[in-house]
């Protein structure tokens, strides 16, 4: 594709980077094949394809209108079509541009603006979001089904273990997920202790950049993985293995700190450095399969539909290591059909973009249940709790699957 940049962008960092993306893309239209949102509404602007033509026209000078706006906000940012592309398109990347330049052109609503700013800043920061999320538990069955689908039921957290190994692996607690699922990090530490590995939380660490960055708070996010980098440095200088993500999206996100970073003289060599340690837990506990199959023997016997995020298959490109984990210690593990399209979580889209995303999880559910399985697992917080409130099929983490295995065992 022909690029001309306009002034106010050409020559930039972000220019660079958006003109070799746009020049990848041949406009062959595989991408439009596994777009959710281009299946559901059948709108070329819908759909990847016509997304980047908007977004060439803005960055080569046209003004962006709320048109624009509207298409590129309806966007789950799946990375599906990074999957299907054959020219490597990066289309994340480009639509983080995009929709930051869009955004500084195009006033919103006050009903969004509102919104977003209340989303961005209250998600984020725990010491706001888990009180708040603890009072909505204790009101749940009051609360109107469109507030109660946000908040799960309590869960106990389970005990954390308080045993000392020599090797150790830093964990991201997170920000909503220590509130909406507490025990999923403690089974983590519980799983990784039985096998001799020791978690550890770095107490300063917190969001790890996603909410803000994406919703166009673009240095609020790169502050927050600053953050997380000074949190976490002193213990990887201290030799930890790795920094274990048990929620994909996070997981993402802190993968592409060194590209987020890269211009930040302080930063950029401590980024790369932690996005190279960084590993999905479904990457860090294969390496165990033999001494699992050992301790379970087969326990866990139970039929679940796995749903592998977005952030997970297309966001990392990590396929099949939960499957063959869970299968190779007993698990009937069961793919739905199109398990490749988004359940419509897609981190605060569902709350955004309501409309669409309850679609969206309606389809995936009705395609995980024609499975018939007695649960339903996943690697990301924010798609457990989406379908969880469209079933009463139980929604867990994979990982707690093999923690109550092992408790049995």
């Amino acid at each position: 594709m022909q690029t001309n940049l306009a002034d106010f962008i050409k020559n930039t960092p972000d220019g660079q980077e958006a003109d070799a993306i746009l020049r990848k893309c041949v406009h062959c239209g595989f991408c439009t094949a596994t777009c959710p949102t281009y299946q559901l509404l059948g709108d070329e602007l819908d759909g990847p394809r016509g997304r980047i033509y908007l977004m060439k026209q803005v960055l080569e000078g046209k003004p962006a209108t709320r048109k624009t706006q509207i298409h590129l906000d309806r966007c789950l940012t799946c990375r599906n079509c990074e999957s299907t592309c054959p020219s490597g398109v990066q289309y994340g990347r480009l639509v983080d541009i995009g929709r930051r330049i869009v955004e500084q052109q195009v006033a919103r609503p006050l009903s969004e603006r509102v919104a977003r700013a209340a989303l961005k800043e209250a998600l984020p920061r725990k010491w706001l979001f888990q009180p708040a999320m603890k009072a909505g538990q204790l009101v749940r069955p009051l609360l109107p089904s469109v507030l109660r689908n946000k908040v799960p039921a309590a869960q106990a957290a389970g005990a954390w273990p308080r045993t000392e190994h020599p090797r150790k692996m830093l964990l991201l607690d997170g920000c909503v997920q220590p509130a909406m699922a507490p025990n999923i990090n403690a089974a983590t530490a519980r799983v990784l202790d039985a096998l001799g590995v020791q978690l550890v939380v770095a107490p300063k660490a917190g969001c790890c950049g996603a909410i803000r960055y994406h919703m166009n708070d673009q240095e609020g996010g790169l502050d927050d993985m600053r953050n997380n980098i000074d949190a976490w440095w002193p213990l990887v200088e201290a030799g930890a293995e790795a920094i274990v993500m048990t929620a994909s999206g996070c997981g993402v996100t802190v993968k592409e700190y060194g590209h987020h970073l890269a211009h930040d003289p302080k930063y950029a060599d401590k980024a790369r450095r932690i996005s190279d340690l960084t590993k999905d837990l479904s990457e860090i506990l294969p390496a165990f399969e033999a001494e699992l199959q050992q301790k379970l023997s087969g326990r866990p016997g139970k039929r679940v539909a796995y749903h592998p995020p977005c952030t997970l298959q297309h966001g990392q490109q990590i396929r099949g290591k939960v499957e063959g984990l869970l299968r190779a210690v007993g698990v009937d593990v069961q793919l739905c059909a199109d398990s490749h399209l988004c359940c419509g979580s897609a981190g605060t889209y569902s709350v955004l973009q309501p409309d669409l995303s309850y679609q969206l999880r309606d389809n995936k559910l009705r395609n995980l249940e024609a499975t018939k399985p007695d649960m339903i697992v996943s690697a990301n917080i924010g798609c457990q709790t989406h379908l969880q409130s469209g079933t009463d099929t139980p929604v867990a983490h994979w990982v707690e699957l093999i923690d109550r295995a092992l408790v049995a065992a």
